[in-house]
């Protein structure tokens, strides 16, 4: 699609990632219904998009929430007058090693830290995913949905829950390419590395180091890299049912 004036909806538009999309896209002309649960920071993805040339509506949505994310989807389509784009990015982190035994104890991951990264990170995805498909198909445009999953879905140590979480939104696009094809609906994935978000610039600098260095392209990737990844699976109507890697080359 050309997604100049199309309406895209963004979670976890507030900040990060989800913010440098949402004002990528803007620039190519896209209208954007940013999604998170801080006010502020939407309020400021908004002024960003709008100094983009564009305009967005903002919606407090806890993704896990299935009222919530039902009434928000149905509010995007009549406050915009449809939907035809939706990038499932919120998320969040609950790291730990599922076991420990250090000096004769024994800690584990809680189930609430389990449990609390699927409910976001893999139960909302499908709940967007699910409710976008559903406007995409009453407004008879067809569509794209793309899953933000990680590099972590190959497994990575001390993320059984966001590992986990990371893999199965990477299925799911494969599986609503698939389903949602006879809509004119298409569903991908991206796989990021480390990208350079406010979330690693709180690093110590020797942390820094180390990562970049068994990166081959030693360097961390821009929000802007992935923004403009998102921008070539929203537009390219060949693609579908694909995770597209996006890590300078590195595999975990």
């Amino acid at each position: 699609m050309q997604v100049s004036e199309k309406v895209i909806a963004i979670t976890g538009a507030g900040q990060g990632l989800g913010r440098s999309m949402a004002v990528y896209l803007a620039s190519k002309g896209a209208r954007i219904a940013a999604i998170d649960l801080n006010q502020e920071q939407l309020d400021e993805t908004r002024r960003q998009v709008e100094a983009a040339g564009s305009q967005a509506h903002t919606y407090i949505c806890n993704v896990a929430n299935e009222e919530q994310v039902e009434s928000t989807f149905a509010a995007i389509s009549a406050d915009m007058g449809g939907l035809h784009g939706l990038v499932n990015n919120a998320g969040i982190l609950r790291d730990g090693l599922m076991v420990k035994a250090k000096d004769g104890e024994i800690s584990k991951m809680s189930l609430a830290q389990w449990q609390s990264v699927i409910d976001v990170n893999l139960t909302g995805v499908f709940l967007c995913g699910r409710e976008a498909a559903i406007q995409m198909i009453k407004g008879g445009d067809g569509g794209c949905i793309i899953n933000i999953s990680s590099i972590s879905r190959a497994g990575n140590m001390g993320q059984s829950n966001y590992s986990a979480a990371k893999a199965g939104v990477a299925s799911l696009a494969v599986v609503w390419a698939k389903e949602l094809a006879r809509y004119g609906i298409r569903a991908n994935a991206i796989a990021p590395g480390f990208i350079a978000t406010e979330m690693t610039a709180s690093m110590k600098p020797e942390a820094l180091d180390k990562m970049t260095a068994g990166i081959p392209a030693k360097r961390m990737g821009t929000p802007e890299e992935i923004a403009h990844t998102v921008a070539y699976l929203l537009e390219n109507e060949y693609v579908s049912g694909r995770v597209m890697e996006v890590d300078g080359g590195l595999r975990l």
